[in-house]
This record gives structure tokens, C-alpha cells and sequence, in this order.
């Protein structure tokens, strides 16, 4: 009875062992090479320690405007700001650049810049705007941030505990994997949001009162009383500034969609999504509500308001997710229900200005177009002016001055006398070698 009791016992873990031995002989495994985004790192320490002001340097890849109390504020994209004293708009003199890592984003508010810095928010005094200090920062704030990459590649090895991913190598990867499986590398798409994802997480692609300073149609930072308000992938985020040092993390405001400006208009924010304008009401400043939306297709479009009327453009390319070129005038004298009273074709509108009855656009490589905007119905046909040959990206009208910002550099002009709109000056981009 012994011995039976053993050979029953022990057959099975034979069969067991002969199944297992047969399972692996059926797996294939093989060796895959291809070319693939892997993360460069700086270190969270090295990060941390990384803001500085230099000396002034040379505009080289420009990236959004800001402009307060003389003083304009011109993004270096993701290598900090560069910081001009424009009491003469047709002479402005360049006097200090604040090294920030990773910054796309400002706003001011008194004597305190604000500023992103990849994950971070950073708090700079510029009591002395040609020696700006950090005083004050708050860490992680904005998860998922990534700099812009090759999308036909996939990325490899990102591991964002290893410290801040700072840039890409396009390199060969190689990978073992069993036949049939899929590589690590992953893909960049879009969902149906219009959201950047990478594997199952979002992320983001690096993009007022009376004592604020002024910003673009394109800017995701926007100040009102002590409150700053921040767009960030599928969230609006609530900073209290009251006091700083002291800032106080508010309310982080979940959004269905990929947000990507933000405009304040008479105590209400209005957010250029990628899938329609929403309009929240600022009744308690620590907790935006959600009053209407405006829908359109998936594009990218930054937002004005003016009057009864909003002024949304719609874009091709990058991310943006479509093929429509166009100037959508929408109706908010019923802020419940905004609609569409008309559209207008243009080549490639990015930001946009307005002041008064003139509207300002900017048309991408089309160049600048000025407008008169008091009939809705007849734009396109009270054209003011257009200036060609330059890829206009963003505008500040402030006072009779409009700054734009180009890819080959800063333009100020005098618009005064909308029958002669005058260049005051240039900051020219610098090519480097």
C-alpha cells in the first residue's frame, strides 16, 4: 500500500513537470533593434539648484510674451526668460535672462514672476528686474511634463524617478522578446480628447488685476486679485499668491478635456481646449464653476473676449489633431449658451488680440492680419493690414503698442493711426551655428 501510495503521489508532479518542460520549448524568443526616444535626465537635486540670472543673452527659439509695468517678459522655450526694459517701445533694452529649466509659462503679479519649471512652480522676486531671485517654490505640481519629441519614435526606458527628463537621444534600442510580444518602447497618440498619452498616462508636451501684468492669447498662466490660475493638460489648477513665501495650493479642477489657455474677462476664465471653449464663472475665486462650453471639432484654439463676443481660432498641425484653418466669432451675450454666429477661413491662425473694435491675428507663416471687428458678419472684409513674411505666433495690444512674437523674433508696433501702423522696432533671433 506504500508503494502505491508513492507512485500516485508522485505522478502527477511528473506530468506537471513534462507539461512545463514542453511549454518552454514551445517559446520563441527573439532579438528586435529599432530606433526610439530614450529620456535624458537631470537630476532632482541638479533641477532644484538650476534657476540662476546671467547676463542678458540672445533670443534664439522665442516662445510666449508677457508684459507688465514696462518691463517685457520673453520665454527662451524651455530654457528660461529674458527679461527687457520697454519704457521705449522702439528701443528696448535687453537686461538680464533667469535661467529656468523647462519653461514655457509666466505670469506677474507686483514684484513676485511666476513661472514653470517642468513639474515645478517657481516663485522669482524681480524687485530688481536685472538680478531676479527664486524665493520660493513648489515641487511637482505639474506631473507628466515632458519635453517635445520625435512622435515617430517610440520612447524607451522612461522612468521618471530617476530625476527630470530634460531632452531625448535618438538611439538604436535592442530588445529581447518572446515572439509575439510587444517591444517596451511606447508610442505617443492622441485620444479622442485630443490628449497627449504615453502607455496609460496623460501628460503634457512642452507650450488680471491691477498690479498684474498683461499676457497672450496663448499664455496657460492667468492672475486675477491673489489668486493664480493654471492650465495644466486636463486640469485647472488654483494657486492662493496672497503671500509669497506662502503660497497655498487651491483647488485642482478635473476638466473632461485637453486645455491649453486660458483668458479672464470680466470675472470669468475662458479655456481654449482642444475639443471646445469652456466659460467658469470666478463668483468664489478659490473655486471656478463651470458655466457653458462652446464645441467645435478637435483643433487647437486659443481664445479672446471682447464685448458679447469671444474669438476662438482653430489650427492644423502638431498635435492639434485636424486639417481646419479658421476664426470662429461666437456669440456669449447669453453666457449659458455661447453660439456660433460665424466662422472665416484663414491659412494657420495661432494667437490672437484685441483691443477696442481691432482685432489682431496672428496667421502663422501668412504673417500678421489687422482687423475692424465692429461688424461680426463683414471681418474679413475691413482688413486694416498685413504684414507678410514672418511666422507670427502670439500678441500683446497694450496702449497703442502691439508686441508680437515671431519665430524670427519680437516686433513692436505703433497702432495709433490704424490708416498708418507703424514698425517701432525688432529684436531679431539669433541662428546658432
Amino acid at each position: 500500500m506504500i508503494r502505491k501510495f508513492q507512485v500516485l503521489f508522485i505522478l502527477p508532479f511528473m506530468l506537471l513537470a513534462g507539461l512545463w518542460i514542453s511549454s518552454c520549448q514551445d517559446r520563441v524568443f527573439e532579438e528586435v533593434t529599432y530606433k526610439a526616444n530614450v529620456p535624458v535626465y537631470m537630476t532632482f537635486t541638479d533641477f532644484r539648484k538650476a534657476v540662476k540670472t546671467t547676463e542678458p543673452k540672445a533670443l534664439v527659439h522665442p516662445g510666449k510674451i508677457y508684459f507688465y509695468n514696462n518691463y517685457l517678459f520673453i520665454n527662451e522655450n524651455q530654457q528660461g526668460v529674458h527679461v527687457y526694459d520697454n519704457s521705449n517701445p522702439a528701443s528696448p533694452q535687453s537686461i538680464a535672462f533667469v535661467e529656468i529649466p523647462g519653461n514655457i509659462d509666466i505670469a506677474v503679479k507686483g514684484n513676485i514672476l511666476f513661472a514653470d519649471s517642468y513639474i515645478d512652480l517657481v516663485a522669482i522676486d524681480i524687485t530688481n528686474p536685472s538680478q531676479p531671485v527664486e524665493i520660493e517654490r513648489i515641487e511637482g505640481i505639474f506631473p507628466n511634463v515632458l519635453p517635445m519629441m520625435d512622435i515617430s519614435y517610440p520612447v524607451y526606458g522612461l522612468d521618471t524617478k530617476k530625476g527630470v527628463v530634460v531632452g531625448w537621444e535618438q538611439k538604436d534600442v535592442t530588445e529581447v522578446i518572446e515572439r509575439g510580444n510587444s517591444s517596451k518602447g511606447e508610442m505617443l497618440f492622441l485620444d479622442s480628447g485630443g490628449r497627449p498619452q504615453l502607455g496609460s498616462a496623460d501628460v503634457s508636451l512642452i507650450g488680471g488685476s491691477q498690479n498684474s501684468g498683461v499676457g497672450g492669447s496663448m499664455a496657460r498662466f492667468t492672475i486675477i486679485g491673489q489668486y493664480l490660475y493654471a492650465v495644466h493638460s486636463n486640469t485647472l489648477k488654483v494657486f492662493n499668491i496672497n503671500q509669497v513665501p506662502g503660497i497655498a495650493v487651491g483647488s485642482n479642477i478635473q476638466l473632461t478635456r485637453n486645455v491649453e489657455t486660458i483668458y479672464p474677462f470680466e470675472g470669468r476664465l475662458f479655456l481654449g481646449t482642444t475639443t471646445g471653449m469652456e466659460v467658469y464663472n470666478l463668483d468664489n475665486p478659490a473655486v471656478p464653476a463651470f458655466i457653458s462650453v462652446f464645441e467645435h471639432i478637435t483643433a487647437c484654439d486659443p481664445v479672446v473676449v471682447s464685448g458679447q463676443y469671444a474669438y476662438v481660432t482653430l489650427r492644423s498641425g502638431n498635435n492639434c489633431n485636424n486639417m481646419t484653418n479658421q476664426l470662429d466669432v461666437v456669440d456669449i451675450s447669453s453666457i449659458e449658451n455661447p453660439f456660433l454666429v460665424k466662422s472665416y477661413p484663414f491659412y494657420n491662425p495661432h494667437g490672437l488680440g484685441v483691443d477696442g473694435t481691432t482685432l489682431f491675428i496672428c496667421d502663422g507663416d501668412a504673417g500678421l492680419k489687422i482687423y475692424d471687428k465692429s461688424d461680426p458678419m463683414e471681418i474679413l472684409q475691413h482688413q486694416l493690414a498685413h504684414f507678410e513674411g514672418i511666422h507670427a505666433f502670439d500678441v500683446i495690444p497694450w496702449n497703442g503698442v502691439l508686441m508680437m512674437i515671431g519665430a524670427d523674433g519680437l516686433y513692436q508696433y505703433d497702432y495709433t493711426d490704424l490708416t498708418n501702423l507703424r514698425l517701432l522696432s525688432k529684436i531679431d533671433v539669433t541662428t546658432q551655428p
